[in-house]
């Protein structure tokens, strides 16, 4: 059985952590151990290259938190202002001891009624709660479930970037670089 470290307490980005893995490697069984790190970034991040770099240092502290595990992921939500409309989205990295991947959600744009609650300073999840009279919707559908009706939700948009931040791994001969001093993903710039 191999252990999969995700730095996270939030049942949506462990079940879709879960579920990526299971698919892209059937064959193995996999236990999920659930860390609180820091992200090393806002509470809301608010640009694309912030919300990455808080999933890298999430995946790292987790790593530095659970080195026994096999597998350490980090997973940031985040938003962007583009254009006057307020775009969300995550970053999902992994790492192990020899590779490194990482992958980004689909991007849908938040209707305006969110996107002032955010640009006010609220976190995305908290403005949903408040916009669609719901509590704690981020441990649940997220944004995007209550946005689509729950044709997608937050499981569902995490679990596909999953897989695909997992192709390193499923190809490894092709991704696997040199052996180096640097911590698991620093030679691919992720760390």
């Amino acid at each position: 059985m191999k252990t999969i470290a995700v730095a996270s307490q939030n049942p949506a980005k462990i079940q879709a952590t879960l579920n990526g893995f299971r698919r892209m490697f059937p064959e193995d069984t996999f236990r999920v151990e659930s860390i609180s790190v820091p992200s090393g970034v806002k509470f809301q991040p608010s640009s694309d290259r912030e919300t990455l770099a808080g999933a890298e240092t999430r995946a790292h502290n987790a790593s530095q938190e659970s080195p026994g595990a096999d597998f350490w992921v980090g997973i940031e939500g985040g938003v962007e202002d583009e254009n006057g409309e307020l775009s969300a989205y995550a970053w999902i990295v992994i790492l192990s001891e020899e590779l490194a991947g990482k992958s980004r959600t689909g991007t849908f744009f938040l209707p305006e009624k969110v996107a002032s609650l955010v640009r006010m300073g609220k976190e995305l999840g908290e403005a949903d709660d408040i916009v669609f009279n719901e509590s704690n919707s981020k441990r649940k559908n997220g944004a995007v479930g209550l946005l689509t009706d729950n044709v997608i939700d937050r499981i569902g948009l995490y679990e596909h970037a999953v897989i695909l931040a997992l192709i390193p791994f499923k190809n490894v001969a092709m991704y696997k670089t040199p052996a180096s001093d640097h911590p698991p993903g620093k030679e691919r710039g992720l760390l």
